[in-house]
């Protein structure tokens, strides 16, 4: 059978371009350090490396949300804690407002005092992240939550809405508190809060309110006490009432006023003591109905503290005022505290969730090692096998080449 020269020269320089070829792909990969530099080197490994990227880039994306719901939990957080700051503050004022000394100048000092914390904190309900996305606004963050109407009360003007950040694969967490369950609200375990209305005439004032019996059927309703004289032994009687019905029942019968006994009523226990008239009433309401607006209960401390005191009426209306001033400051406390520590456990949980996806992503890169990493070892044996293979092929060629019948005529 007859080989032409041609297809000698064909097959040599196909076997030295192949044997370069296999050269050249070891250098790339000793170059870049990865065994698969296309998809056809490893369909299957390729596939699976494909599938790890995507994963171990969503699990940054995750850690990038974390990140950023850490940021808007912590600039909640400080604002939380100078909010519960100025509300101690209030309650010390309030406190100190108290003192029967005090002269209508000094109450009014203490009235201006508390009008600086009441606008300090209005302006931290207004906080806002520095990029002007205000932080209590719910979903309406471009503008600001809280502003006064024409009355000069303030109002809630964004939503109830809480921004979420999908934080992990099966995770979205809240970023923000609105305002409203914040500054406008209290928990369902606050207490009852003890009032007298500005019709009141007489100087009786009450003492805190204590909770003795919350089995009590009365227990939980809006109640009152209400004063007025026995037309047929002239002495002054409470009837306690059911203010939760309709219209307003009676509980019990008349009982004779003892100034300063405890009076029991619905599971409360609280003692009134002075003088009160025909019409006195004490409103005894649970925490949710007795308002739960911040802002309207501090602007009523400041009206009662700039006016002046001229009778003894006038001094019992301005400790009761005063007295359901400090109830309702601490129960916003114990409202604000519970968001605080919603904020902290939020934070706790990215925390145990950065540690997680710290922990995945190092899996990810793991795997992607084993599918996609070069063994030098390996591959450097392989590096010399293929050029002394191509050094072989260039030597044959050269030996083919001098295969020529015209070299012995």
């Amino acid at each position: 059978m007859r080989i032409a020269s041609s297809t000698l020269y064909q097959l040599g320089l196909a076997s030295m371009n192949s044997q370069q070829g296999a050269l050249m792909h070891v250098q790339q990969q000793l170059g870049t350090g990865n065994r698969i530099l296309t998809p056809s080197d490893d369909p299957v490994g390729s596939t699976r490396a494909l599938i790890v990227s995507q994963s171990n880039a969503i699990n940054n994306q995750y850690a990038t949300s974390r990140k950023q719901a850490n940021t808007n939990l912590s600039m909640e957080l400080n604002s939380l804690n100078s909010v519960t700051t100025v509300i101690q503050n209030i309650q010390t004022l309030v406190v100190q407002a108290g003192n029967g000394t005090m002269s209508d100048a000094d109450r009014a000092s203490m009235a201006s005092s508390l009008q600086d914390a009441y606008n300090q904190l209005l302006g931290l309900a207004n906080a806002d992240d520095g990029n002007g996305q205000f932080l209590f606004a719910g979903y309406q963050s471009a503008t600001p939550p809280f502003s006064k109407n024409g009355s000069g009360a303030v109002q809630y003007g964004g939503d109830t809405g809480q921004q979420l950040l999908q934080v992990d694969v099966a995770r979205q967490m809240p970023t923000n508190d609105n305002g409203y369950s914040i500054f406008m609200s209290v928990q369902n375990t606050a207490t009852y809060v003890a009032s007298a209305p500005a019709g009141n005439t007489g100087t009786a004032t009450f003492s805190a309110v204590s909770v003795t019996d919350p089995t009590n059927p009365d227990y939980g309703k809006n109640l009152s006490i209400n004063f007025a004289t026995d037309t047929v032994t002239g002495k002054m009687q409470y009837q306690l009432m059911d203010n939760s019905s309709t219209p307003p029942a009676p509980i019990g019968t008349p009982i004779d006023y003892t100034d300063g006994a405890g009076i029991q009523i619905g599971g409360l226990s609280l003692s009134v003591t002075g003088a009160p008239k025909d019409g006195d009433v004490v409103n005894l309401q649970p925490a949710q109905q007795a308002g739960t607006d911040i802002f309207a209960n501090l602007q009523a401390a400041i009206t009662a503290l700039n006016k002046p005191i001229v009778s003894d009426a006038d001094r019992a209306a301005l400790s009761n005022v005063l007295a359901t001033t400090n109830r309702k400051m601490a129960n916003s406390l114990d409202n604000v505290s519970t968001v605080q520590s919603s904020v902290g456990s939020r934070m706790q949980e990215l925390d145990a969730l950065d540690t997680i996806g710290s922990n995945r992503t190092l899996n990810y890169k793991q795997t992607l090692s084993g599918l996609q990493d070069l063994d030098y070892y390996s591959a450097i044996t392989e590096y010399y096998q293929r050029q002394t293979a191509l050094q072989a092929a260039q030597q044959s060629f050269m030996q083919i080449q001098g295969m020529n019948l015209f070299k012995y005529m």
